[in-house]
């Protein structure tokens, strides 16, 4: 696929440790100033412990990469970071001297939401800024949100019914879907989007998309319902919920004979998969006799790495076609201001994006996925040139 005006690709997503000894340093990365209590970082540390220290979000994102640069052969594919190596101000200071101009920027992270779009905006403004003096400035061109694209949608219909298929047979046809995504503070649920509320409401739209997909593969119109994991944070702070082992559970409790679990809201199958649901989940709903499997996330299925083919092409061309499959889409290319900015982050005569001084108390996500992240700031449009300051 021609690579328009653009002179590279840039992957950016959240990093994980590699291995054991990483593992402090990669959660002081992500918490840094935000003064988290030893014991929780003591708990998520156990965890990565129980995988050998070792994330496979960095591998996950080495195979994407692979994949992009078969599917894209003439254009350049780099890969950065926030949190761990390769770090994407390192990365950004790498495209910089190689004297790149226009770079598009693919975020592993389908949904809106302050932790998983607009903070890596500001990652990317962030690592301009990080540029020496004498140095060009690249163009940093973020590509839309891709829930609602075929490419996404359509692997995630394949998985779900392998998913139904791998359960006892007698639980199959009336098994629930639980569409499983991270949770988040309700106050960034509610900042998500333009207009608000855009997070959740799109994971409840794409899984419609998924459980009609399932239908007309198997012609069984299966139940299904959102549920979140990985909440963190103060039990003071209101979360989204229902948490996915509550919500099992419960459907054991109800007589289910079995569930699957669809993680909508993750492209790869990271620590909030592989612990979360695979580990945590899946034993509490054993442990109350209810069967359950979980379905494999999109990771590099071919539609997948296409797609991001197509929405690079889409971005330098706008007279190609944007395909999404909800009313929602397709996405804008530019974010509006104030898209996904909490309230508390807009002082009185504020201007809409603009970047206000303090720090609210943040919602501490510490593992290794795309949306995990923290506290609000900065602009959402394209980062073009201009030191740090997201100029158009």
């Amino acid at each position: 696929m021609p690579a328009g005006e653009f002179d590279a690709l840039l992957v950016v997503s959240f990093g994980g440790p590699e291995g054991p000894a990483d593992v402090w340093p990669f959660l002081r990365n992500v918490t840094a100033g935000r003064n988290v209590p030893e014991a929780r970082l003591a708990v998520v540390a156990e965890q990565y412990r129980m995988f050998g220290g070792r994330s496979p979000l960095n591998d996950q994102n080495r195979a994407l990469v692979a994949a992009l640069r078969e599917q894209l052969p003439d254009l350049p594919v780099y890969w950065g970071n926030r949190n761990w190596a390769p770090y994407l101000t390192d990365t950004v200071a790498e495209l910089a001297a190689a004297g790149v101009r226009r770079v598009a920027c693919f975020v592993t992270s389908a949904f809106p939401s302050y932790s998983g779009c607009r903070q890596y905006r500001e990652d990317l403004a962030g690592a301009l800024a990080a540029l020496p003096a004498d140095v060009p400035v690249p163009e940093l061109v973020p590509l839309r949100l891709f829930f609602d694209h075929p490419g996404f949608v359509e692997p995630m219909v394949d998985h779900s019914v392998a998913a139904i298929a791998q359960l006892p047979e007698p639980a199959r046809a009336d098994a629930p879907l639980l569409f499983t995504a991270h949770s988040l503070p309700l106050s960034q649920a509610r900042a998500s989007g333009p207009h608000g509320h855009a997070y959740p409401r799109q994971l409840r739209t794409v899984a419609e998309l998924v459980v009609a997909g399932v239908e007309r593969r198997t012609g069984v119109r299966h139940p299904f319902e959102i549920v979140y994991c990985s909440r963190s944070g103060p039990p003071s702070v209101p979360w989204l919920d229902p948490d996915v082992g509550d919500r099992l559970v419960e459907l054991a409790g109800q007589g289910a004979a079995g569930a699957v679990m669809v993680p909508l809201g993750f492209v790869s199958d990271h620590m909030e998969v592989i612990h979360d649901l695979d580990v945590v989940a899946t034993g509490r709903a054993r442990d109350h006799g209810l069967a359950v499997t979980r379905a494999s996330t999109v990771g590099t299925d071919r539609r997948f790495v296409a797609m991001v083919g197509e929405l690079l092409a889409e971005r330098a061309d706008p007279r190609a076609p944007q395909r999404s499959l909800s009313a929602f889409g397709p996405w804008p290319d530019v974010c509006p201001p104030g898209c996904c900015q909490p309230a508390s982050r807009t002082r009185p005569g504020a201007s809409a994006g603009e970047q206000v001084g303090g720090r609210p108390e943040p919602a501490i996500l510490i593992g290794d996925d795309a949306t995990s992240s923290a506290t609000p700031a900065g602009d959402t449009r394209p980062l073009r040139t201009g030191r740090g300051q997201g100029q158009r």
